[in-house]
């Protein structure tokens, strides 16, 4: 089916019912690499049922098999995550039934041979009471999908890093095995746990999945200026800007300005940015 722009502008899926559990919730800090040291009781709580906490990104995987773009006629091995929002309305709970509904906001055509941007917009609700939990906006590249007759301008701006010395860093280790065990959460794209799959799309190996990077830059802040808090974080944002491998080292540097904190994430291994433009809102 070809892409059209009338066709992506009318994609909607209202009213789907998801839910998970504590087991949802401590699988997915153990895949962004919480409790890695068993002794440490500040990641243990977010993977040990007694008094659970949530990492805040696990709103992007709750309602996750919601295919919205499903009947958009793109490429979907010329897509790629350009970027990820996220506003919490309230701390999420450990285990919930939800109400997703979820739309494309807009579409900018680069032309043929330059591929599309397309946003996307998703509201999550708690299915008893009808409060809303969460809002996730998200930004794909479709390198293959350009010239459709779209708009050409509408891009968002991404958020502007401060120049300054960052007021603090964190490194976090990724295993070797990480996207096996993160790719549990609901995302089984083959392209990061299949190799041949990932040498189809230009990679050498399977790469880890963006939004695994983003929980694990998640959990650097969570680590060090929240300090273990997770009801401090009401926004998450990021632009991503390069993969990464399994088993590299991701170097969070983050600069702290009243509620709001930016941030930007590299690969030790080699010095390059794969995280940009982030910024943390915090409660209050």
């Amino acid at each position: 089916m070809p892409v059209t722009y009338e066709g992506l502008m009318s994609l909607k899926s209202e009213g789907e019912v998801f839910s998970y559990s504590d087991r949802e919730t401590m699988l997915y800090a153990l895949g962004v690499g919480m409790g890695r040291d068993p002794m440490n009781e500040d990641e243990l709580q977010f993977v040990y049922e007694n008094d659970l906490k949530t990492v805040p990104t696990l709103a992007t995987v709750i309602a996750w098999g919601q295919r919205t773009l499903g009947q958009s006629g793109i490429n979907y091995l010329m897509v790629v995550h350009g970027e990820q929002r996220l506003t919490l309305h309230k701390p999420l709970p450990a285990s919930a039934t939800i109400v997703s509904d979820e739309r494309v906001t807009a579409a900018v055509d680069k032309g043929a041979g330059k591929g599309a941007l397309i946003f996307t917009e998703k509201v999550i609700r708690l299915k008893d009471s009808n409060e809303k939990l969460c809002t996730l906006g998200g930004t794909i590249f479709a390198r293959g999908d350009g010239g459709f007759g779209g708009p050409s301008t509408g891009a968002l701006e991404p958020h502007a890093i401060p120049e300054r010395k960052a007021d603090a860093v964190c490194e976090t280790d990724t295993r070797a095995d990480q996207a096996l065990l993160y790719r549990l959460s609901g995302d089984r794209n083959p392209l990061h746990s299949d190799p041949k799959i990932a040498k189809m799309a230009g990679f050498p190996r399977p790469i880890l999945h963006g939004l695994c990077s983003y929980g694990t830059a998640c959990r650097a802040v969570l680590q060090t200026i929240c300090k273990y808090d997770h009801t401090m974080i009401a926004g998450f944002d990021v632009r991503f800007s390069a993969p990464v491998f399994p088993g590299e080292t991701i170097v969070t540097e983050m600069w702290k300005d009243g509620n709001v904190v930016s941030f930007r994430s590299k690969v030790k291994e080699r010095d390059i940015v794969v995280l940009n433009n982030g910024k943390c809102t915090l409660r209050g």
